[in-house]
């Protein structure tokens, strides 16, 4: 089961919100949430507003929140608005003005469960294996040495 989140058309470029997504990018929430606390970028405060979006739909969703985790997280590019800024010579250049869709995907961790301890093989130590024996070294004669 998964719990998501979409904000669209935030005001910031993608490249600027993929810099603070790939830090909290498959870490359980409550390790991300206090990682965005703690950066100082305005898309920081966008992705947490949006991560909490999604961990309350996980509540909704009756998920366990302790096992919540950032399964996907995407900053994807929105439209663009176009500005214009006049150079010489009655020129002009086209300003981009970039946003973002952003899409946060929860997903629970599985709880794995160990094998007990009896059912494990055994591995040989180093001291019992026959590789780590060592052999003998014969020292040999050079062949032009004479008596």
């Amino acid at each position: 089961m998964e719990a998501r989140a979409v904000t669209k058309y935030i005001r910031i470029a993608p490249r600027k919100m993929r810099l603070v997504i790939n830090q909290v990018r498959f870490k359980p929430v409550k390790r991300a949430l206090d990682t965005l606390a703690r950066l100082n970028k305005k898309a920081a405060r966008l992705v947490e507003k949006t991560l909490k979006s999604a961990e309350a739909n996980a509540k909704d969703l009756k998920m366990d929140e302790s096992r919540l985790f950032v399964r996907d997280i995407r900053a994807d590019g929105g439209p663009s608005l176009k500005r214009y800024m006049s150079r010489s010579m009655g020129r002009a250049d086209v300003i981009l003005k970039r946003s973002t869709h952003l899409r946060v995907v929860l997903g629970e961790r599985e709880v794995r469960v160990q094998a007990p301890e009896s059912t494990k093989e055994t591995k040989p130590s180093k001291a019992e294996s026959p590789k780590s024996v060592k052999k003998p070294r014969v020292q040999r004669k050079a062949a032009g040495a004479s008596k």
